[in-house]
């Protein structure tokens, strides 16, 4: 009987690990970067081993150092989580090697269907159909492609191919991101069907022969083939189809003799109908990012099961379901007013509502950094049925407050406002059909402007509250009233108000009451409530930020100092780091001649590759970066001088 667990990895997905061992009584054992060390999943386990260094390569990815600390702490087994380890063969042998217990398949499976190559040729064996082209051999007519790591998943090392004179190119730039994030850089093609749908299977199997196919799940939505939302069961699948998904599921636990929880990924075509077509795509040989709408529709803790599996008990009768429809939504810290770039910082504001499930990785304090994935939480709803279910996401959503860290919050509510998905009718390409629309403020111009005024006057209320002299003069008082106060945030925001708190910008609306931490304003008649957190000062008196939480969503306004620090000038033509990284590769010297649109740069963060190239013809000066350096954000990496160079080096 296991009696201690030692779990290979980090995040929610520790944490949700955790909670099932403390349900079961055993006891748990985390590893841990020196990033990590003040990380929630450390706190919430009984024992923590460090693991110096914070590159996943020099931590999460070293096996050895891993069994030393499950030895090193009494631990009698390991779970892998997903990423990192979870699917390397050779982890789980010296696992078994070292006298622990591997929670997972055989390392013979994972050797067969953890490769993505391997596993087609097995399923293609089986009958099964699969999608695949020899890239060496590639026609104009097979095109788009998309390039995929072979060792790993959650959209990593993928890439959509549509020129053929990009293949090369991008089957180089698809193997470092598979081996940065997998340790295998092995990438394969297949034919690219943007509007097919992303359906899978969960299954579970004993030592025994019981085979048990837990459902299916849709994991359409996805973007840079990452998936976004999951749901389960899988909406307008056909009867027909769905039988020949959970038929060709239970095939390839049999083709390879499957041991523990897996799941089978396909790629099916007119789903909703009795001649869709399911392609096999891969096996994943661990626990999927989003089990939890499987557990919620059918009351199975699939945790617990696969430590039963591990211990050598015998699954019983199937169990029954679905029960309703879950939806989950995976929180990002990602700003889509920012090309999507992965964002990093302390979580001021950490808070969803009761009422339905939160794995979260962080908490209020937490501190994102540069080395690991951008997902904050995952959030999931279960209801009665599927409209339900995005009811009472949608809802949640709009109450969650979270500040900090810019994430995708807005988006994932419009998503589920959308009028195509709460049809069902969902494919692979949907998001990138409607990035534009989801990607708009859900505010407005109007409800940015009501959430501006109330982080103006608490501004305004908190200065008063502090003042050491004069703290009785009314905010915004003028002893010769001449024009109102103006208060203007970053974006182009500004809103006026005067003394008594008289707003001048937004016809209809009053002020009710204003507080440094809570404004209540009148717009035509409807009480509209906003609770207010005004940051720390900054040397020229100005808050750092504004955190607003109101009845339509929350924001966060960086407020506009009225004088410019020199310090704060950077030179034309700079090359500024979008996100605190770590530099891969740098491309150019000082002095060379560039083109536009020439890489100069490439960095590394949250296990994604950015490359950044001269935005204008010119000459490169003042590069103060080399491979390996760690910037942050805003960080100028070079100067691309528009005048011609002499070869004096003096600008003509």
């Amino acid at each position: 009987m296991i009696r201690s667990i030692l779990v290979a990895n980090r995040g929610e997905i520790a944490r949700r690990v955790f909670r099932t061992c403390r349900e079961l009584g055993i006891r748990t054992v985390a590893v841990h970067s020196d990033a990590d060390a003040g990380a929630p999943f450390v706190a919430d386990a009984d024992l923590a081993v460090r693991l110096p260094g914070s590159a996943p390569t020099d931590t999460y990815l070293r096996g050895d150092l891993v069994i030393a600390a499950a030895l090193k702490a009494g631990a009698d087994a390991i779970h892998p989580g997903y990423g990192f380890l979870s699917e390397n063969a050779d982890f789980a042998r010296a696992v078994a090697a070292a006298g622990l217990t591997w929670i997972g398949p055989a390392p013979e499976t994972i050797d067969a269907m953890g490769s993505k190559i391997r596993a087609k040729e097995l399923m293609a064996a089986g009958g099964v159909p699969i999608l695949s082209v020899d890239a060496s051999a590639a026609t104009p007519e097979d095109f788009p492609l998309l390039v995929k790591a072979s060792a790993g998943g959650g959209g990593r090392g993928m890439r959509v191919v549509s020129d053929p004179a990009d293949l090369e190119g991008e089957l180089a730039v698809a193997g470092a991101e598979a081996l940065s994030t997998f340790g295998d850089a092995t990438v394969f093609v297949e034919p690219y069907l943007p509007t097919a749908r992303h359906i899978e299977v969960q299954v579970l199997a004993d030592t025994h022969g019981t085979c048990w196919v837990v459902g299916d799940r849709d994991c359409s939505i996805q973007r840079r083939h990452q998936k976004v939302v999951e749901e389960a069961p899988a909406p307008a699948v056909s009867d027909p189809v769905r039988t020949t998904l959970h038929d060709a599921a239970r095939a390839a636990v049999k083709a390879v003799d499957y041991v523990g929880a897996g799941t089978v990924e396909f790629l099916v075509a007119d789903a909703h109908l009795d001649t869709g077509k399911a392609y096999f795509l891969e096996m994943n040989t661990r626990l999927q990012v989003e089990h939890p709408v499987t557990e919620e529709v059918f009351g199975v803790d699939l945790v617990a099961k696969q430590i039963a599996v591990a211990e050598g008990a015998q699954l019983g009768e199937e169990p029954s379901g679905p029960h309703g429809h879950a939806i989950e939504v995976r929180l990002y810290a990602e700003d889509p007013a920012d090309s999507w770039q992965p964002q990093t910082g302390t979580v001021r504001t950490f808070d969803v509502p009761a009422g339905v499930r939160v794995d979260s990785g962080v908490e209020a304090g937490s501190v994102v950094g540069i080395h690991y994935d951008a997902m904050l939480a995952k959030v999931v709803a279960h209801g009665t049925d599927r409209a339900t279910a995005i009811r009472t996401l949608g809802d949640t959503l709009r109450r969650t407050r979270i500040h900090g860290v810019s994430t995708n919050l807005d988006f994932l509510r419009s998503i589920l406002d959308d009028e195509e998905f709460a049809a069902a009718r969902v494919h692979t390409a949907l998001l990138d059909e409607r990035l534009a629309a989801w990607s708009k403020p859900r505010l407005g111009e109007r409800g940015t402007r009501l959430a501006a005024l109330a982080a103006a006057l608490a501004e305004a209320t908190t200065a008063t509250a502090s003042a050491k002299v004069l703290g009785r003069i009314p905010t915004a008082y003028r002893n010769v009233p001449s024009q109102p106060r103006t208060r203007t945030y970053a974006d182009g925001i500004t809103v006026s108000y005067a003394a008594g708190f008289v707003q001048h910008d937004l016809e209809g609306v009053t002020v009710v009451e204003a507080t440094p931490t809570r404004v209540v304003l009148d717009d035509d008649g409807i009480t509209q409530t906003y609770d207010v957190s005004v940051g720390p000062s900054t040397g020229s008196g100005q808050a750092k930020w504004v955190d607003v939480d109101g009845p339509q969503g929350s924001i966060t306004l960086t407020p506009v100092p009225t004088f410019v620090d020199p310090a704060d000038v950077v030179a034309e033509g700079s090359l500024l780091a979008p996100m605190p990284a770590a530099v891969v590769s740098v491309a150019v010297a000082d002095g060379q001649h560039v083109t536009k649109g020439d890489v100069v740069v490439v960095l590394e963060a949250m296990k994604m590759q950015h490359t950044l190239t001269a935005p204008t013809d010119g000459v490169v000066s003042d590069l103060s970066v080399s491979p390996g350096s760690q910037v942050e954000s805003g960080a100028v990496l070079a100067v691309i001088a528009t005048g011609s160079m002499t070869e004096t080096g003096e600008e003509s």
